[in-house]
Parts: C-alpha cells; structure tokens; sequence
C-alpha cells in the first residue's frame, strides 16, 4: 500500500509539473500515441529569459511595437490561437521552420516553427533555402541546442516575442520567442 502510494504521489507530482505545457501543430513523426504527445508537452519552455542574440536587429518601424497589443492568429501551441499578445520585442530576420531529431533522443520534430537565423550556428549573410543542413543554438525545447536540423522554410519577416495568457486558461507566457508578423492581427 505505501508502495502504491509513493507511485501515485510520484506519478501526480510528474502530471502536474507539466500542467499548461503543450504544443499545438508541432508535429513528431509516428506522434499520435496521446502519452507520446504528453512528454512532448513537458518539454516545450513557454517562457523565456528575454534574452535575444546580440547581432539579433530591432525592428525599426514594426507593424506591432513593443507594449502594444495583437491577436495571435496561430497554433503553435495550445492555448495560443486567439490570445492576447502584448508584444515585447519586434526584430528584422528570417524566420525559419526547421526539422530536428533533439539531441536528448527521441521522435524527430517536423516543422518547428519558429528559429531564426540568428540561432543558427554559422548562418552567415546566405540565403539558406529548404533542405539546407543547419545546428541549431536556440533552446525553445529540451533537446534544441546542438540539434542537427534541416530547413523546411524560410519567411523574411519581423518576428515578435510576446507575452500571453492561454485561451485554455493557466499561467501567462512571458518572453515567448517567436511569432511572424502574419501571425498577428489587430486587437
């Protein structure tokens, strides 16, 4: 009996650390298994640190500037269709969504969006097209860092990073990284 209790204390403490952590079209390959899709859940960081790479360029006149607000128009990840953003930086750069086998193993990750060029090991000033192969230096997801990863596409754009508070309710997002510009609209 307190064997079974430990278990279920363990197993109760292990949901809720992952409690409003989720992703939305992120897709895994072979990830229709629902307990697949919990772990993936868990190990998304909706919240980041603010911090932006240095050579990382402030928009000069974006379309949304900073402490404005703007509806989030997709589904990255649960919760965000339909949000309230409150922009809290706007840059210049190309948005890449990229394929990536995390370096802590498991499924391969389609079409992470979004990593910009400025997370990219070695990006340079080329023009990286669908199928190049690139490392990624952004740490969006446990197992990010170092991943090997291939370019799916590619959008010259403003990107935004964004606080919000899920439509599904729980804790707000503060310092999300990152959203296009087609990804908003007006409040």
């Amino acid at each position: 009996m307190k064997k079974q209790l430990l278990f279920l204390s363990v197993a109760m403490i292990a949901v809720l650390s992952g409690c409003g952590n989720s992703i939305g079209n992120e897709k895994r390959i072979d990830s229709t298994n629902e307990s697949k899709q919990e772990v993936m859940d868990m190990n998304m960081n909706h919240s980041g640190s603010g911090e932006v790479p240095e050579n990382l360029k402030v928009a000069e006149n974006p379309t949304y500037r900073v402490g404005s607000q703007a509806i989030i128009n997709t589904d990255h990840m649960e919760g965000m269709d339909g949000a309230e953003a409150t922009i809290v930086g706007a840059y210049d750069t190309t948005a890449f969504a990229v394929s990536y086998v995390p370096t802590t193993g498991g499924e391969k990750v389609i079409n992470h969006k979004w990593v910009i060029k400025e997370e990219l090991k070695n990006a340079g000033d080329e023009t990286l097209e669908k199928g190049t192969k690139v490392t990624i230096e952004a740490d969006h997801m446990e197992g990010m860092e170092g991943a090997k990863a291939e370019i799916d596409s590619a959008e010259q754009t403003t990107v935004y990073m964004i606080d919000y508070t899920p439509t599904t309710g729980g804790e707000k997002v503060t310092n999300h990284k990152w959203v296009t510009e087609s990804e908003l609209s007006p409040n």
